[in-house]
Formats: structure tokens, C-alpha cells, sequence
């Protein structure tokens, strides 16, 4: 077998298999929202879910789920982005850093059913807090900060050492030569990581379970009040998650039309994180081009 034979066959390897994902991606996608969105209106958007019985729906669980996520990402971003700032620009390779990366490493390979179980204990019993969505939104940053670390660490390196150079030549501080040259050139690859976390957000279930609760308690969604216990605004309230209402109708099947509101449930949750990655894209591109001035 010549080289370009060869190379021929990798080329068509390589389009068969990304050919293969979309075709799967297609199917799953089409499949949800060809059963979905004929149960999708408005009423079922807004309206609670007390009044299933009556045709009701999601409104509370999609808020509770941006509110989780909002709430998840304030902890895991920030953490996440100093850490990996750490050990891509001032950890030295010693016992320390390396205990730091294999606790990384082994937080991302922990199933998120065992992190439900410690924020159950930690979280939820030892802090005295119960079933909230604090409790939910701390498992999560358990779950996301292995991944955000090692995104930032990576974005943070891929920048090219003269930008660096240029900018301490200058006679910039290293702090300024990090908030200033090195993040905005990361900035891609640091809003890829931020859009990964944000997406297991939306999707996880099984941590929430033991932590945020399966119930929320009636909203009143004109007080504003975070200290009250029926403000939607409140963080220390049980929250069930349109994930985790998905799984609930289906494994408890105690309402008539559960096909009908799984259905519609699992295609808003499908067009909910579709909207957000492309709008979080965009928005990324828009702030790129202004840190960068490009």
C-alpha cells in the first residue's frame, strides 16, 4: 500500500466516523423533538406542575434549572479558573502539585451518583441545610471543577510564551500580564470548558437527587424576597430540576399523561441547552473580540 492510498483511507475513516456521530446526534435529537414538541405550548411552559392532572407543566422546573445553574456556575467558575491559573503559571513540579493533579483526576473519574451521596452527607445533614439548591449547586462544582481546572490549566498553556515575554518586557506585573494578555488570549478555550460545565448542569439528575430534593415547594414568583421560603430566588429551598422531574414522572408513573409531559419535558430540556450553548458561543465571540480588540 502506497502513502497516498493510504492516505485516502484515513481521510475516508475519519469522515466516516464524524459522519457516524452526526448521524447519531440526528437521531437522538429527532426523535426527542419529533415526540416532544407537539406537547410543547405555552401553558406548559409556565404553568406549575400541582395542576398535572389538568394538563399542567414545567414552569417551576425551568427556572429552578437556570437558577441551579447560575448558582453552580458563580461556584465553579471562579474556583476552577484559579486553580488552573496556579498550576499552569506558578506551581512548580513538587509533591504538592502532584497530589493536587491526582485529586483532580480522580474527582472527574467519581460517578456523579457517589458525588449525590457525599453532598447528602456533607451538604445536606452535616451543614443542617436539608434538601436546597446551595446543597445541589456545591455537588455540582464538585462534579464540574475537575474538568473546569483542567480546561483552564490547558487554555492557559496553549498561549504562546511571547505574548508573556512581550508584556513583562513591557513592564507589566505578572498579575496584569495574567488578566490582561493571558486570559483574553484563552478566552476561547476557557467559554468551551465554561459551556461543558454549564451543559452537565442542565443534564444531571442523579446527584440532585440527594441533594436539591425531588419537590419544590409552591413559588410565588412576585416575591422577591431571598430570605423567604416561597421566593423563587431563595437558595436554601428544595428545587426539583426539569432533569430530575423527567426521571420522577417516568419512575414513579402517578400522573395520567406521563408520556405526554416526559415527551414535552425532554425536548424543552433538548432546545434549552441547544439555545444556551449557541447563545453562550455567540456571546463568547462578542467578548473575545473586545478583550482582544480584534
Amino acid at each position: 500500500m502506497n502513502n497516498r492510498l493510504a492516505d485516502r483511507l484515513a481521510t475516508v475513516m475519519f469522515w466516516a466516523g464524524a459522519l457516524l456521530v452526526l448521524l447519531i446526534l440526528g437521531f437522538l435529537l429527532g426523535y426527542i423533538l419529533i415526540h416532544g414538541l407537539k406537547d410543547i405550548s405555552w401553558h406548559f411552559l409556565t404553568s406549575p406542575p400541582q395542576n398535572m392532572l389538568a394538563g399542567g407543566g414545567i414552569g417551576p422546573q425551568i427556572f429552578n434549572s437556570f437558577y441551579l445553574l447560575l448558582l453552580a456556575m458563580l461556584i465553579t467558575v471562579p474556583v476552577g479558573l484559579l486553580a488552573g491559573i496556579y498550576l499552569a503559571e506558578y506551581a512548580s513540579q513538587s509533591r504538592v502539585t502532584e497530589s493536587i493533579r491526582l485529586c483532580i483526576e480522580t474527582l472527574s473519574s467519581l460517578p456523579s451518583i457517589v458525588v449525590g451521596l457525599f453532598g447528602l452527607l456533607i451538604f445536606v445533614n452535616m451543614t443542617g441545610w436539608g434538601y436546597t439548591l446551595m446543597s445541589g449547586a456545591l455537588a455540582l462544582a464538585v462534579i464540574n471543577l475537575p474538568l473546569m481546572v483542567r480546561v483552564s490549566e490547558e487554555a492557559i498553556r496553549s498561549v504562546p510564551p511571547e505574548l508573556r515575554e512581550a508584556s513583562l518586557a513591557l513592564g507589566a506585573a505578572r498579575w496584569q500580564t495574567m488578566w490582561r494578555v493571558i486570559i483574553p488570549s484563552a478566552f476561547p478555550g476557557l467559554l468551551t470548558g465554561g459551556i461543558i460545565a454549564a451543559g452537565r448542569v442542565f443534564g444531571e439528575a442523579a446527584a440532585l437527587l440527594y441533594t436539591s430534593g425531588m419537590s419544590s415547594p409552591p413559588l410565588n414568583f412576585a416575591d422577591f424576597n431571598p430570605f423567604s421560603h416561597l421566593s423563587p430566588l431563595n437558595p436554601f429551598r428544595p428545587a426539583e430540576t426539569l432533569a430530575v422531574h423527567i426521571w420522577k414522572i417516568n419512575s414513579e408513573s402517578l400522573i395520567p399523561d406521563v408520556r405526554r409531559v416526559a415527551d414535552g419535558s425532554a425536548a424543552v430540556l433538548v432546545l434549552v441547552v441547544l439555545i444556551f450553548n449557541l447563545s453562550a458561543r455567540w456571546l463568547g465571540r462578542v467578548i473575545h473580540r473586545r478583550m482582544t480588540a480584534a
